[in-house]
């Protein structure tokens, strides 16, 4: 049994397509699942039916204020006590039926230690998948948490507001001893309309919130290096959005508030998960043993590209520029990058690597014609 809890603020629209997009999927009424809407205070009250087209029920709970991502915590507390999983929805994010496993029998097929779910999410207007996460941390607006799970790490942080509140989420759910899973069986379209997005407002969060994370969470020896990493990662994106006075408003509220932030310092072993160094360090061991590689060249890096150079680095094999590599090892750990860029890179003239793969691989009409991996382990990737 589940509950999709979906944010709101003034995208009336946006929420009725994504209330009819769950109306399609196979879902038995109520016995199966619930729909709160929590409003973070619009203008206008939304209007929802009271129960889909496939017969969950639907309830509007409203805010005072604008609460950002923590009004998903306000819906979890609202919810049937007997929902075992929260869906985590955008108002422009919705789950798509595929014709497989049900949600609910993907989420009921989840390991014990399992907290979190995330979906294989995409951008249909962009033609590529969402940007952002790592093997253990989710993206926002498809992810599914075990209700335990999310109320006993207390939820997201109402201070991050939105942007890296996942991020602070999967390092409680971590610490913890939960692991986060990634269920490439489960589509969830993200359409990511303009509406209410300011790029200054966005990357001074951006800034601000994952520069919190890393103080609150990165082991000491590599705390400074870690938030001057994300500092110069952002200033990169303010630059290449025109959004550089937000980014100079967040750097001042990370600097000012840096020593406030609480401190739960992981272990290697939880930082190495946290980071996709434990599973990128799977998936180039399981390479080598299948045929070994004593070249790689980094083909569409991105987030957490350091993470691969390490592990091919720790395991003896030379990084090199692309035209001399007996292999190409993909250079980002976030799945849906990842994702597409092995689906670009097919049919290329050489072995292509994917840093960590999902338990099982990818479903047939997802599955690039190259050498993928599976990189799971109970210590290691989802």
């Amino acid at each position: 049994m589940l509950a999709f809890i979906i944010p709101t603020r003034d995208r009336h629209e946006e929420l009725n397509r994504t209330l009819d997009a769950v109306g399609r999927l196979r879902l038995n009424g109520e016995d199966e699942a619930e729909v709160v809407v929590a409003d973070n205070a619009s203008k206008t009250v939304p209007t929802v039916p009271d129960r889909l087209a496939n017969g969950v029920p639907v309830r509007l709970m409203r805010r005072g204020s604008n609460e950002g991502a923590a009004a998903r915590t306000a819906g979890a507390l609202f919810v049937d006590a007997s929902r075992g999983w929260l869906v985590m929805l955008d108002d422009d994010s919705a789950p798509v039926e595929t014709g497989g496993p049900t949600l609910v029998e993907m989420l009921a097929a989840q390991g014990d230690d399992v907290g979190a779910v995330t979906a294989d999410i995409h951008l249909p207007a962009q033609d590529r998948r969402e940007s952002g996460g790592l093997p253990e941390v989710p993206v926002g607006c498809g992810v599914a948490y075990r209700r335990d799970a999310y109320l006993h790490a207390g939820g997201y942080d109402p201070l991050f507001n939105y942007y890296a509140e996942e991020y602070d989420l999967a390092a409680k759910l971590l610490l913890a001893g939960w692991r986060v899973a990634f269920e490439p069986r489960w589509r969830v379209d993200h359409r990511k309309v303009d509406t209410g997005r300011d790029m200054n407002l966005i990357l001074e969060r951006l800034v601000r919130n994952n520069g919190w994370v890393m103080a609150r969470y990165a082991p000491s020896d590599v705390r400074g290096e870690m938030i001057d990493g994300v500092i110069d990662r952002y200033r990169h994106i303010a630059e290449k959005e025109n959004a550089t006075e937000g980014f100079r408003r967040g750097l001042v509220q990370l600097q000012r508030t840096l020593a406030d932030q609480p401190r739960d310092e992981m272990d290697a072993a939880t930082w190495d998960r946290f980071t996709g160094l434990a599973a990128a360090r799977n998936a180039i061991a399981r390479a080598l043993e299948e045929q070994p590689f004593a070249s790689a060249g980094i083909a569409s890096p991105g987030k957490n590209e350091w993470v691969v150079r390490r592990a091919l680095d720790e395991a003896g094999v030379r990084i090199v520029e692309e035209p001399q590599a007996e292999a190409l090892v993909v250079g980002t750990m976030s799945p849906g990058p990842m994702l597409d860029a092995g689906e670009r890179l097919a049919g290329a003239d050489r072995r292509v690597v994917l840093p960590w793969c999902p338990p099982g691989g990818l479903p047939a009409h997802e599955r690039p014609t190259v050498h993928t991996l599976t990189s799971h382990t109970r210590s290691g990737a989802a």
